[in-house]
């Protein structure tokens, strides 16, 4: 058992009474999750401010080679701006209201159930997760809690099938079977680093799944999408689909055989089986639910019995100070989220719990690496921060430890087929 786990994790007396309040509330007919957030003024974001945002998001477009992308973002003293931006492959232009695959934005709803289960009292986030998960011995000092906070010291199983996941997109994938590729590889220590691994979260859904002889995609209706009215966001099944009825299309640039990227040629990657993501990065959704859901967790709203972000760490060695890692969420500045890729598609969503500022944007081609959608949204972020209040309210005392013009820079060299 890990250590850091148990010291911090362990429900109190007092938990175990919220728990079981939480248990007669799940029964009610009203589960709604109320998001304590500062009042979000019901106007757009000033033209400047939003000229500033487009500019940015264009400037991410190029340098990635996606043909559209879809963004918001709420400065509540100031206003919104949601937009769809460029089109498809085929010149249909990009709608707002497209769903599309959020990518790593689903470890922190996998961890919304864990808690949720948890203050039920089905499982301890302290349990072994041999103890609901079977075959692997090798395990029993990895807690559910190691696996949500990423420090388990297992793998990633994208590294070594992620390619197949190209050539074969509609393969459906078993839990199992993507996870024993991640824990094939060398074990790092448990309970004290952090380490990117999303056979970890493909785990914790298993465990999940066998704690409550639910699947995991009623699990996340149950315990967020629904209390949340998030009406637009669900885990598809293991068919492969589009992420939606009305779908961004995504692409994925492929090598020519010369081992050039193949620009003129983006292979469409819009059907794929969600199989592939399960936990770790299954779940589709729109721009607008997605802004309310990453505005909830950042607030706490999602798991008010534990103290999430009590004990990060860094996100790898020699990290700023101000970006770290727990709950499977990152923290950067005061800005709390998650990004990632999947085929054909690039996400980022962060919030801040006090300011209330949210971003959320959604590039529709996966070829660089995901690290620049992760930039693009914090580059939005602070243009954000910079905007002046409408009437009737006030800006707030807002600062991030970095500026737009850094993070354009970071974007701008990527640069894959310009």
């Amino acid at each position: 058992m890990a250590a850091r786990s148990t010291r911090r994790r362990a429900l109190t007396a007092a938990g175990a009474v919220l728990a079981a309040a939480a248990l007669l509330v799940a029964c009610a007919p009203d589960t709604r999750i109320e998001v304590d957030a500062p009042e979000q003024a019901a106007v757009e974001l000033p033209e400047e401010t939003r000229a500033q945002l487009d500019a940015a998001v264009q400037n991410a477009m190029a340098a990635t080679a996606s043909t559209g992308a879809i963004v918001g973002v709420w400065a509540p003293w100031s206003g919104s701006w949601v937009a769809g931006i460029g089109a498809d492959a085929a010149g249909t232009p990009v709608d707002a209201d497209m769903s599309f695959r959020v990518a790593d934005v689903t470890r922190m709803m996998t961890c919304d159930v864990l808690y949720a289960v948890a203050a039920e009292g089905t499982v301890a986030l302290d349990d072994p997760v041999v103890d609901w998960v079977a075959g692997y011995p090798n395990l029993t000092d990895v807690t559910l809690q190691d696996l949500c906070d990423g420090t388990a010291g297992i793998g990633n199983y994208e590294a070594v099938i992620g390619g197949s996941w190209i050539t074969n997109p509609e393969r459906v994938w078993d839990p199992l079977e993507i996870a024993s590729f991640g824990l094939g590889q060398p074990r790092s220590a448990v309970g004290t680093e952090y380490r990117n691994s999303d056979a970890g979260y493909a785990l914790l859904g298993m465990a999940l799944e066998r704690a409550t002889a639910t699947r995991m995609a009623t699990l996340l209706e149950r315990y967020i999408f629904e209390p949340l009215e998030l009406e637009d966001t669900q885990l598809p099944r293991d068919r492969a689909a589009a992420p939606g009825a009305n779908p961004l299309p995504g692409y994925r640039i492929v090598n020519n055989p010369d081992g050039s990227l193949n620009c003129a040629e983006p292979r469409d990657m819009t059907v794929i089986s969600a199989s592939l993501g399960y936990a770790d990065s299954g779940v589709v959704s729109t721009v607008e639910d997605l802004g309310r859901y990453v505005q909830a967790v950042a607030v706490g709203a999602t798991a008010t019995d534990v103290d999430r972000w009590s004990d990060p760490l860094p996100v790898f060695a020699g990290a700023p100070a101000w970006y770290t890692t727990t709950g499977g969420a990152l923290q950067a500045g005061s800005l709390i989220g998650q990004y990632g890729s999947v085929p054909g598609y690039m996400t980022a969503a962060f919030a801040d719990p006090a300011t209330g500022t949210t971003v959320v944007v959604v590039l529709n081609n996966s070829t660089a690496s995901a690290d620049v959608v992760r930039d693009l949204s914090w580059e939005l972020a602070a243009i954000a921060s910079r905007a002046p209040a409408t009437s009737g309210f006030t800006a707030p005392e807002f600062g991030l430890p970095w500026t737009a013009e850094q993070y354009r820079e970071s974007v701008s060299q990527t640069n894959i087929c310009r």
